[in-house]
Order: C-alpha cells, then sequence, then structure tokens
C-alpha cells in the first residue's frame, strides 16, 4: 500500500471549491427516478443520462470524483469512449460503488447489514485497472423504537473497516458511508446521540483493523431531525450540532468529509454545507458527495429527450456551481434565486 499516493487522491476528492457526484444509482433505484420522468428504464437511456452529465465540461470542475456503479463503469459513451475516460478528461476521478446492498440482520428485527465482502478483494483490482481510484460502502442505521442497538451499529462497522482495508490493500481510497437515516420521527437531539455512537463504533473498527485514516474519506449523515419529526431545526442548529458532533467522533488525521443528502431537498442540503463552513473551526475540508441534490434538476430537465440535453447541462451546472460554492462557504440564498 502507498499511502502518499491514497492521501493524494484523498485529497483530490475534497479540494476546495469541489465535491463528489454520487452516480452510483442500483439498476433498480435509477428506475424509480426515471419513472418520475417518464423515461423507459434501458441500458442506453442510463448510459445516454450518465454521458450528459460526464460531458458537461464546466460543470464537471465543481466534481472532484463521481462514483459509479459497477454496470455503468464497464460502459462506453455512443462514440464508444469509456466512460470512466469521459470523468478522466474532464478532470475528475472515476469512483465504484462495491456494496451490493442489505439485508435483514438475522436475530435484529428492523434492522439490517451490507453485502459484498465475499468476493470484494477479487472485484477491486479489476475496478482499479478499468480506472477507479476510490469506491464506496454504504452502511444504514435506521432510528426508531429500540433502533438502533449496539450489535448491529457494531456489525456495521466492521463491515465498512473489512471494506476499507481491502480498499487499501487494492490501492484504492474507501469512502467511508455510515449513514443514520432520516426517515423517522426522531428530533435533531436523538439524530446526534445515534450519529456520535455510530461514528465512534466505525472509528475503533477502522483503528482495529488497521485502516490508515489518512487514505479515507468519511461520508456521514448531517446531524437533523428526521422527516416526520413536528420541530424541523433551523440552518445554523444543524450546522452547529453536525459540527460539535464530528468534533468529537472523527480523528484530524481524516483528510475530509463529504456529507450524504440523505433525502433533504437540493436547496438545503447546500444551504447546511454552505453554513458549516461558514463557521469553519475543524481540522478537515468539508464538501458534498450528493446524488438526488445534484440529479434531481438535471433529471427533470432531460426527460430522456436528445434535444433537452443542453437543458439539463444547465441544471446540473447550477447544482453543481451551488455546492461548489457552499463548499468554501460562498454560497448565498439570493445567489441561489439569481442563479436559477
Amino acid at each position: 500500500m502507498n499511502l502518499a499516493e491514497l492521501n493524494k487522491i484523498a485529497e483530490a476528492m475534497v479540494a476546495p471549491g469541489r465535491g463528489i457526484l454520487a452516480a452510483d444509482e442500483s439498476t433498480g433505484t435509477i428506475k424509480k427516478r426515471f419513472d418520475a420522468i417518464g423515461v423507459e428504464n434501458t441500458e442506453d437511456n442510463r448510459r445516454d443520462y450518465r454521458e450528459l452529465m460526464f460531458r458537461a465540461k464546466e460543470a464537471m470542475s465543481y466534481v472532484s470524483g463521481v462514483i459509479l456503479y459497477d454496470e455503468t463503469i464497464w460502459q462506453k459513451a455512443a462514440d464508444g469512449t469509456p466512460l470512466a475516460k469521459l470523468i478522466q478528461d474532464a478532470g475528475s476521478i472515476p469512483g465504484i460503488k462495491v456494496d451490493e446492498g442489505t439485508e435483514e440482520l438475522p436475530g435484529f428485527p428492523g434492522e439490517t447489514i451490507t453485502k459484498g465482502l465475499d468476493n470484494l478483494s477479487k472485484r477491486l483490482p479489476k475496478y482499479y485497472e478499468a480506472g477507479a481510484r476510490f469506491a464506496k460502502w454504504r452502511a444504514v442505521i435506521d432510528i426508531a423504537a429500540g433502533v438502533p442497538t449496539a450489535g448491529a451499529v457494531k456489525a456495521n462497522a466492521h463491515a465498512l473497516a473489512r471494506y476499507a482495508a481491502l480498499c487499501q490493500a487494492a490501492q484504492i481510497v474507501p469512502i467511508v458511508e455510515p449513514e443514520v437515516l432520516m426517515d423517522g420521527d426522531h428530533d435533531i437531539e436523538r439524530c446526534f446521540e445515534v450519529t456520535e455512537f455510530v461514528l465512534k463504533t466505525v472509528f475503533d473498527e477502522l483503528f482495529q483493523q488497521r485502516v490508515q485514516l489518512e487514505g479515507i474519506v468519511l461520508k456521514p449523515n448531517m446531524v437533523i431531525a428526521g422527516k416526520k419529526c413536528p420541530r424541523q431545526a433551523s440552518v445554523d442548529e444543524v450546522a452547529e450540532k453536525t459540527i460539535a458532533c464530528l468534533k468529537i467522533t472523527t480523528p484530524s488525521a481524516v483528510p475530509g468529509i463529504a456529507y450524504l443528502s440523505g433525502g433533504q431537498s437540493d436547496v438545503d442540503a447546500t444551504a447546511h454545507l454552505n453554513r458549516m463552513n461558514q463557521i469553519g473551526g475543524f481540522p478537515w475540508k468539508m464538501t458534498f458527495s450528493y446524488g438526488r441534490a445534484l440529479q434531481a434538476a438535471p433529471q427533470k430537465a432531460w426527460s430522456g429527450k436528445a434535444g433537452n440535453v443542453p437543458a439539463a447541462q444547465a441544471a446540473f451546472l447550477h447544482r453543481a456551481r451551488m455546492n461548489g460554492l457552499a463548499s468554501l462557504g460562498k454560497w448565498t440564498p439570493d445567489g441561489e434565486k439569481a442563479a436559477a
């Protein structure tokens, strides 16, 4: 393992003014997105949609890396260029989602474990050869009555750490993603409590598995109330509590934190990231690793029609630029409206 090279890639992934595009929706997940815009879920349509983003050079200047799905990393553009090369040509780093989704965790009703470790050591060298220089593995932690349990959190943290160690051995930077879901009716204090416990458990497991923290990127949730909670926290409160939680859990050796949007609206995800960077005072770079919060607008603008590609690329540019500004603490609501 060349830690200096891993660190160089991790630092590039969280470079100021840039963030990560999560374009790693499974075939089933992107079907839901396509159904919403009336587009048939075919391999060509999936390729055409992703190609329009990777060819949007101005928008991609705000994108440090792109997380791809297994299908996408092997795909070629309409003109025969590998999609991974389009990303490289745009000055971004190709990455790959390597987990295989979740299944019920036996003995833990209502809790899940992420699959994909069994053959990971064999898959990683092939992904590296295809151009991937980082990977992603998502652990899913729900908040509900009696959930999460310590046992389920530990099982997921252990799997994350094993994945991270395998990635580093294959000279691939692991994105470590423990996502505490925002689907419930819990308040922001409960989210803080669970996120703190999850992150402390994850870093303990990373230490046990001898993962080198200088060669990872952390992708956590923000500390935020559940969608069904009657009292939604202000932008300031989300930013302050998220920073406080990360400060007491995350070692300064980690190069950067690339937040997931987790179902927040486009503008909310941008506003929260922006406020954190305005507050500052933390040792890591803080940026975005968004899927829906970057793609909802371009998907709607595109709607499967070749003639709409310029409009879709313009919508993608707008969201990428807004989040690039937020990663510097330079986004404003007025600027958002004026640019739109």
